[in-house]
């Protein structure tokens, strides 16, 4: 069977997925920022935009590798159809958690879509699950289990940085008189600026990874290198997808939580900003939406744990937490059909 067809497909769903990616974790990014009044709503979008994509433009390949290596099959057809049903999968699951405004892991979701549909196809080996390299000697993070590590870690970066900023800054701003938030409010600028760039390099390259590795399973190309024009593409679509389609999100994040002030973005954004850049450097691919979310409640925790809607954070945290089982199995169900329909 010619495969071409599903090739530039899967690309163009790839490509859609950058654009739900966009207003799905960039919208997070602006959310502290926004809902404090640090910017305007349309000001502080477009400035979250640019950022992210001269992210993914020059935030380098680290986190592609990641997701392209994360299946075990040969590069060959029957690849070329897991890719195409985790991307398939993963923006049905984007585009539902966006329409009910509830903010879930883009990374999570195209993560779980491959498992699942390599499941399917090719069952439980098909997947670097990373269980031998974690009881080599020495031990080495990789595949499944470096993504489900960094999944609980980063949770805890957030959770614990927002809530240790919370106290330092209360503590040195005490003094402070409240001409003091004009200063805040410029230096959360540049916080946002370096958490945009960072979860645009993070996001975009998850994407990139994608097409990396649907070009080599059909053989268009020679290795997993990511081509120039799939990174300008997708840089540019995760910046529309911030501008477009970002409110609802931003709103859940940014309102629903509990009342934030320009030094409660301040603390979110370094707590957040640190973990999105560390975890980009090291090649892995984390949720940014997820990272914004427990610095956050850990802010909240720290300032006032009693005005804090806790109700709304365990719902957000549990849709977050669902996204891979749910995305394994709606990306498994595809590539059955898709097996089925397409693959003789």
């Amino acid at each position: 069977m010619d495969m071409l067809p599903i090739v530039i497909l899967t690309i163009a769903i790839a490509f859609a997925f950058t654009f739900t990616n966009g207003f799905q974790d960039a919208a997070s990014i602006a959310a502290t920022f926004i809902a404090s009044r640090s910017a305007s709503p349309r000001r502080g979008m477009a400035f979250i935009a640019g950022l992210d994509f001269i992210g993914a433009l020059l935030g380098g390949s680290a986190v592609a590798l990641t997701i392209s290596t994360l299946l075990l099959l040969p590069p060959d057809e029957e690849l070329v159809l897991v890719v195409f049903s985790a991307v398939l999968s993963a923006s049905i699951w984007n585009l539902v958690a966006w329409y009910y405004g509830m903010p879930a892991s883009s990374t999570h979701a195209i993560v779980g879509g491959l498992a699942g549909a390599g499941i399917a196809a090719a069952g439980l080996s098909s997947v670097n699950w990373g269980v031998d390299a974690l009881l080599a000697s020495p031990p080495k993070l990789e595949g499944m289990v470096l993504i489900i590590v960094f999944l609980f870690v980063s949770l805890a970066i957030g959770f614990g940085g927002g809530y240790l900023m919370r106290r330092s800054t209360a503590l040195l701003l005490r003094p402070a008189p409240r001409s003091a938030n004009r200063g805040i409010v410029s230096v959360n600028w540049v916080a946002a600026g370096v958490m945009a760039f960072y979860n645009g390099a993070n996001d975009g390259q998850k994407q990139m990874g994608i097409i990396a590795l649907v070009l080599f399973a059909a053989g268009l190309s020679a290795d997993l290198a990511v081509p120039l024009w799939a990174r300008i593409g997708c840089a540019v679509l995760l910046g529309l997808g911030s501008l477009i389609g970002g409110w609802r999100i931003m709103a859940t994040l940014g309102r629903r939580i509990f009342i934030i002030r320009p030094v409660h973005s301040l603390d979110s954004q370094i707590s957040s900003g640190t973990a999105l850049a560390l975890s980009t450097i090291a090649g892995a691919p984390v949720s940014s939406t997820q990272v914004v979310i427990s610095s956050i409640l850990g802010v909240g925790a720290a300032q006032n744990p009693q005005k804090m809607r806790w109700t709304v954070g365990r719902q957000i945290l549990i849709s977050l937490l669902a996204t891979i089982p749910s995305t394994m199995v709606l990306g498994g169900a595809i590539s059955l059909i898709v097996t089925r329909i397409l693959g003789g």
